[in-house]
């Protein structure tokens, strides 16, 4: 941008926008749902303008791939046991917060909700 002053203010808004997306992101991490994903689309973001991020944003893609290989060379017992301590874990993280906040009105009482002490 021609106006250094522009250039300033467009800077803060993209840095406040990013690390906006980046915290709603990093709340929703332990929930299931894309909170991962939405952390590195705030990253995308601020990386548009800022050096360290760009730098944060190749930190992480690299070393995803390096999980994505490693754990697609092991054994497929290995892969799903790592994927059924994740989902129990992500099953774990939501019955605590459903139990912390409650449950919306609009569920239906359910048996099973009983038993999990979530009614």
């Amino acid at each position: 941008m021609a106006n250094p002053h522009t250039a300033r203010i467009y800077r803060l808004v993209v840095g406040g926008l990013g690390t906006l997306i980046v915290m709603i992101g990093l709340v929703l991490v332990p929930l299931p749902g894309p909170g991962w994903l939405i952390v590195i689309i705030g990253l995308f973001v601020i990386s548009s303008e800022f050096r360290w991020a760009q730098r944060i944003l190749h930190f992480v893609r690299v070393n995803v791939e390096k999980w994505s290989h490693w754990i697609m060379a092991r054994p497929l017992w290995v892969r799903w046991t790592v994927g059924a301590l994740s989902a129990a874990f992500v099953g774990l993280v939501a019955w605590g917060v459903l139990r912390v906040f409650g449950l919306p009105g609009w569920v239906p009482e359910l048996q099973v909700l009983k038993y999990l002490r979530l009614q």
